[in-house]
């Protein structure tokens, strides 16, 4: 497929000037991870912090794991390490999010363990060197409608005392639309997350709660995925008619190398990065 990444002017331009003046644009280092930080009592109510060495006001990159809203962890290879890399080089932190899972916590309860995790990393960022006022909330597959939910009605989040955030990154989901997509043929992994009770689909729904609060967004989905790719392009429909803006990526990898790949050199990862910048995450 086309290259949908444009070029990235202002990084040419700054490598050309570093070039001109003898300055090479080094890196920045990684600090030492902090690891299993509580925002609540349970032992799944836990994050990961990854930021820049002698970080100053670094804006961050708040990241949940797909599983089927079932499995998954913060702390799986595919889920930082070639983010937390990839950004802390750039100067930004990556913050890696666990939450409850089912059957113990239904989608809307992880939904509230975000948004407690969002708050608390907003309230530790500063003594980080962090900044909470540069910070996207993203996502992959289940984590990408979570982080889609509150994306859409940032009310959610302020409930559990989160402020605003600057953008939302949803990594390949098929259930922006929860209700549709509920009441056609869900798959098993689907219909054990929301049930029968169609009062919950539209709860649970991404798109049902869109409002002019929301975030913009960015919807990554796979071209080899119909049904993800039909349902992110509707959500930007909808986003655009409800005047949220609402960038949509469609790129040639499978569902999970949208999550492996991300962090790595290349035309998918440069995209993100200028979805990023656009949005003062840089």
């Amino acid at each position: 497929m086309p290259d949908p990444t444009p070029p990235l002017t202002r990084r040419a331009t700054l490598a050309g000037l570093a070039a001109l003046t003898g300055l090479a644009a080094l890196p920045a280092r990684a600090s030492a991870p902090r690891r299993d930080i509580a925002y609540g009592p349970h032992a799944l109510q836990r994050y990961d912090a990854y930021l820049p060495e002698a970080a100053h006001a670094a804006p961050l990159v708040v990241f949940l794991h797909g599983g089927g809203w079932a499995i998954g962890d913060k702390a799986n290879n595919n889920v930082w390490k070639a983010k937390s890399a990839h950004w802390n080089a750039r100067g930004i932190g990556f913050v890696s999010v666990n939450t409850r899972l089912l059957p113990e916590a239904d989608p809307m309860q992880q939904a509230a363990d975000l948004a407690r995790a969002l708050s608390h990393i907003q309230q530790a960022a500063p003594p980080w060197g962090a900044d909470p006022n540069r910070l996207v909330l993203m996502g992959h597959s289940a984590g990408a409608h979570l982080v889609a939910l509150l994306g859409a009605d940032p009310g959610l989040a302020r409930r559990w005392g989160a402020q605003g955030w600057s953008a939302t990154v949803a990594l390949d989901t098929a259930v922006y639309d929860t209700e549709r997509y509920m009441a056609r043929k869900p798959s098993r992994i689907h219909a054990r997350a929301f049930g029968t009770s169609r009062a919950f689909w539209e709860e649970a729904s991404p798109q049902a709660r869109l409002g002019p609060g929301a975030t913009p967004f960015l919807l990554v989905a796979s071209a080899k995925r119909r049904e993800a790719l039909s349902a992110a392009r509707n959500f930007a429909r909808a986003a655009k008619a409800r005047k949220v803006e609402a960038e949509l990526l469609e790129v040639n990898l499978s569902h999970a190398a949208i999550n492996a790949t991300l962090g790595e050199p290349g035309a998918f990862t440069e995209a993100v990065d200028a979805f990023l910048a656009r949005h003062g995450v840089a």
